[in-house]
């Protein structure tokens, strides 16, 4: 298992990249998806980076939800929804679910592509997993298992 990211969700984007570079964090790349509006700043320590534009062997995703597009203000977040969820690649999706399962843990999102799930912790905090390398072939019961709560 790889630790990956945690993801926040901001409200101002660049009063909190400068929040984030005052600390010593760089930004590694960003993302801007039209069609889902929103955008994603992932930050690194210099020492966790590698090639420019590459991904860092640890971040801090910053996610930004755009206006709504009648206008209206933006989400507020309050207890919590501001944090998202830490993420974590594994070696085998299918395999780490079914452990999880037989220990009791709800897949609140089954990896139904081969490369991502959800599951939640005690405390209800997201953890995000996904597949290393290349998406597993499709297998059941996961390709037809439903979501199950919130992720």
């Amino acid at each position: 298992m790889q630790y990956l990211h945690t993801m926040i969700r901001v409200s101002d984007p660049d009063a909190t990249v400068r929040f984030f570079e005052l600390l010593g964090l760089k930004e590694v790349r960003r993302m801007e998806n039209e069609k889902g509006r929103f955008t994603l700043i992932f930050l690194a320590a210099q020492e966790d980076m590698n090639a420019p534009g590459a991904r860092a062997n640890a971040e801090v995703e910053l996610t930004y939800n755009w206006p709504a597009e009648d206008g209206s203000a933006p989400e507020q977040y309050s207890g919590g929804r501001n944090f998202g969820h830490l993420a974590y690649r594994v070696d085998n999706i299918y395999e780490t679910c079914q452990r999880l399962m037989d220990g009791g843990v709800t897949i609140n999102r089954p990896p139904r592509d081969g490369h991502m799930a959800f599951v939640r912790t005690p405390d209800a905090i997201s953890i995000e997993l996904l597949q290393a390398g290349d998406p597993l072939p499709p297998a059941e019961p996961w390709a037809s298992m439903p979501n199950t709560g919130s992720w």
